[in-house]
């Protein structure tokens, strides 16, 4: 598999200039045949052989050990999840809160790294924002604000400029501090190299729908070896434990307490397929074609009278954030015209386009001389 051969695989691309894989990747056929198989299998097939629940838990496991080799992790230490956001929020439900507790976290989050900690404010949880200088982390404020921590909430990949934060660094002083780190990975797998152990963070959050061009549904959550001993799930059922007939119950050790009941396994049939698929590829030819092709995006930029940079100029990710008059007129012209970009809600005036491995020169010189 090459690029040019998953450009060709991808139906979207027959119609559109899609440059908004930060929020979602069109799915390849090659993935989609994979879910459809699956349930066509799981339907069909299954419920006259091994039966529908073992056929279900063999995509589980066979999805589990994909995502763990490809974030270098072990299948004990991922839990399926449907989204990002949801693998959040089972940690943030499943650690125990008192009045008092704080939660340190950028101002650079997504909402899915918000809204769980303004839900907690009802009970006496703070909150305490670190901010932030052209998608670059004050270290020192961090430094500051993990001292007297619960949780520390980050992205390692900042979805409004495209930015790297210094996740490793974060987890040593907040470990050091006695708190612990959830981040939020999701823009990172399908675009570059990424293992999570090497953070060292007590949970990574992330989902296949974006580069990694999976189907929406399958998410995923690595927990830390020992790490699960500070969570006492919000929710269980049958897959949560080791033995759901048991007297007295036990909950999985690792990850997998953290997964519940009764899912369709046709999502997590594509999001392996599409891991096969990025691996295939492989992240030397991804990276660097990404590379490319945003140097040429910025370079576009930078020349127009329309628009401003606001992205680093150094290659950093796919993520190319700029300026502009009138955000929401400029991605709805663009889309009339056939590119396919976003606008963020924050910070102001600003629109998004996310340059993948399927993107070619084309692309990028046409959405330049749409701006």
């Amino acid at each position: 598999m090459n690029p040019e051969d998953l450009r060709a695989d991808i139906p979207a691309l027959d119609r559109t200039i899609y440059m908004n894989t930060g929020a979602a990747g069109p799915s390849p056929t090659r993935v989609v045949g994979a879910g459809e198989g699956c349930l066509e299998r799981h339907e069909y097939e299954a419920p006259a052989e091994e039966g529908a629940y073992p056929a279900a838990f063999e995509v589980f496991d066979r999805t589990r050990e994909a995502v763990a080799n490809h974030l270098g992790a072990t299948p004990e230490e991922i839990a399926l999840t449907q989204s990002t956001t949801d693998g959040i929020n089972r940690v943030a439900a499943a650690l125990d809160w008192e009045a008092g507790d704080k939660v340190v976290r950028t101002d650079l989050e997504h909402s899915s790294g918000i809204l769980p900690w303004k839900r907690l404010a009802s009970r006496g949880v703070e909150t305490e924002v670190v901010g932030t200088e052209g998608g670059r982390l004050d270290m020192d404020a961090m430094a500051d604000a993990v001292q007297d921590a619960k949780l520390v909430c980050l992205s390692s990949l900042t979805w409004t400029h495209g930015t790297l934060l210094p996740v490793s660094e974060v987890v040593e002083m907040a470990h050091d501090a006695g708190a612990l780190v959830l981040v939020d990975a999701v823009q990172c797998p399908g675009q570059m190299e990424t293992d999570v152990t090497e953070w060292g963070a007590d949970f990574v959050a992330g989902a296949g729908h974006k580069w990694l061009l999976g189907p929406f549904g399958a998410g995923f959550l690595h927990v830390s070896p020992g790490a699960e001993d500070h969570l006492e799930p919000a929710h269980i059922g049958y897959r949560s434990v080791e033995d759901p007939n048991a007297e007295e119950y036990a909950y999985e050790p690792g990850a997998h307490r953290l997964e519940v009941g009764t899912v369709s396994p046709v999502p997590y049939a594509g999001l392996r397929e599409a891991i096969h698929l990025i691996e295939e590829i492989g992240y030397d030819t991804i990276e660097g074609r990404i590379e490319r092709l945003t140097d040429r995006l910025k370079d576009g930029i930078e020349e127009s009278d329309e628009a401003r940079l606001l992205s680093p100029r150094e290659y950093e990710s796919g993520l190319v954030s700029f300026v502009v008059d009138d955000p929401e007129a400029t991605v709805e012209r663009l889309a009339e015209e056939g590119v396919r970009i976003r606008d963020l809600p924050y910070p102001d005036g600003v629109v998004r386009a996310s340059v993948h491995v399927f993107n070619t020169e084309d692309d990028v010189d046409a959405l330049v001389e749409r701006i």
